[in-house]
């Protein structure tokens, strides 16, 4: 008598109904949850502004003009020091650790130009910072002049911003769901094949095994 194997049912469980889902949900889920959570950070996040001041380098009578484009790099080196720092807290109304941690300064190779640019939650205490310290860098300047025969001379004060610079929700969000829709993309890749037959499914012999069994009997 031949006997027929029965499989028994088995409940689905949550990874079976996770494979049984089509492979696109997994980047449709990645995308949504990522938009989700770029948007509560850009959300919560406190918003950024940024003010900027420049200072020019001008040689002196009986200087040579090509050497306040050294001199303005070198002044652009020593703005975020504690000499410089120590007296631009005076006029900012912040300690000197805020203006370490907030101001930036920047250079260029073809003009004799120093950019101080200062980033704060306020838009009103930014500007303050960055013309603080434009501040503090001429002075100090001023009294090295003799011997350098370099003079700096603000060029253009910081405003307050009207915007803040830091990015907005819309665009965190936009951040995030790219970044889960590509998270999900790679889990889609990775993620272990079933085989063919499926996993449960009881093997059936080929023909030759058989026919070699029932040689046997």
């Amino acid at each position: 008598m031949t006997e027929h194997a029965t499989g028994r049912h088995r409940p689905a469980t949550p990874l079976s109904r996770a494979r049984s889902l089509p492979p696109w949900s997994l980047i449709a889920a990645g995308a949504v949850a990522g938009g989700l959570l770029g948007g509560a950070y850009g959300l919560l996040q406190p918003p950024a502004y940024t003010a900027t001041s420049y200072v020019v380098a001008v040689p002196t009578e009986g200087s040579d003009p090509s050497s306040a484009l050294g001199f303005a790099q070198a002044y652009g080196r020593v703005a975020t020091q504690l000499a410089v720092l120590g007296d631009a807290q005076v006029w900012a109304g912040v300690p000197v650790s805020t203006l370490q941690e907030s101001v930036r300064t920047a250079t260029s190779p073809d003009a004799p130009m120093v950019a101080v640019t200062a980033t704060s939650s306020r838009a009103d205490l930014a500007a303050d910072m960055a013309n603080a310290v434009s501040r503090a860098l001429t002075r100090h300047a001023a009294d090295t002049e003799a011997s350098t025969r370099v003079e700096l001379q603000q060029f253009a004060r910081a405003t307050e911003p009207a915007e803040p610079s830091s990015a907005s929700p819309a665009l965190t969000g936009l951040v995030g769901a790219s970044a889960g829709g590509l998270l999900g993309g790679l889990v889609l890749l990775v993620r272990p094949r079933r085989g063919a037959d499926g996993p449960g499914r009881p093997a059936v012999p080929g023909p030759a095994l058989a026919a070699d069994v029932h040689g046997q009997l």
